[in-house]
């Protein structure tokens, strides 16, 4: 069915001014969510773009976890803190927070490693100013690129470690099962085979055994 002349009026004129109103929300979305030490969410959270985009091949994403590192440069104190899908860490007057984490599958070249990372910090301009939540970075970060997309704060950066997933078929690749085989042989040299006993002298004949 082809759509009629008023419908295409109001697609073209509203979707200028949808996108409109879009830009506007995502320039006023600067506070942080409720500080917490540690927040489940229902799912990945939504980019400054408008979404997370991220592959369902594999582990779902809501069971994903990656591991990040956070450093303090004040202190010199680095972190090693494991996030699951839609879950944020307060540490000090920072949060992280995971909206995905993502991997290469082992048959894709070269391998990389990335997650999607918001971080808000509480923090002001002046000591006359109220301390306030601002998000600082909201983005993908990758493992082996680190140059591609990096955290610019006087104070915090955070990095990805790894992220724990697994693809269909991928217990079954010829590198597991290697290792799996090898894992199965016992270290060491098997033991050496016992060496027979010599071969003694022939038994009398018994005395009461009948003649050949």
């Amino acid at each position: 069915m082809r759509p009629t002349a008023p419908l295409l009026l109001a697609t073209t004129v509203l979707a200028p001014a949808l996108l409109a109103l879009a830009a506007c929300g995502d320039k006023q979305a600067t506070e942080a969510p409720p500080p917490s030490e540690a927040t489940q969410g229902a799912g990945p959270a939504t980019s400054a773009s408008g979404g997370v985009v991220e592959s369902d091949f594999g582990t779902p994403v809501k069971d994903r976890v990656a591991t990040l590192g956070f450093l303090n440069k004040r202190n010199n104190i680095t972190q090693v803190i494991e996030l699951r899908t839609g879950e944020s860490r307060r540490i000090g007057n920072a949060i992280i927070k995971l909206a995905t984490c993502e991997r290469t599958a082992p048959w894709e070249d070269p391998p990389e490693t990335g997650a999607f990372v918001q971080l808000f910090v509480e923090e002001r301009a002046t000591t006359k100013e109220k301390l306030a939540w601002h998000k600082v970075f909201s983005g993908w970060l990758f493992k082996n690129a680190p140059a591609l997309n990096v955290v610019e704060h006087p104070v915090y950066d955070v990095w990805v470690k790894d992220c724990a997933m697994k693809f269909p078929g991928e217990e079954d690749s010829p590198a597991a099962a290697a290792s799996t085989s090898s894992a199965a042989k016992p270290a060491g040299k098997p033991p050496a085979a016992a060496a027979p006993a010599p071969a003694g002298p022939a038994p009398a004949p018994a005395e009461d055994a009948p003649p050949a």
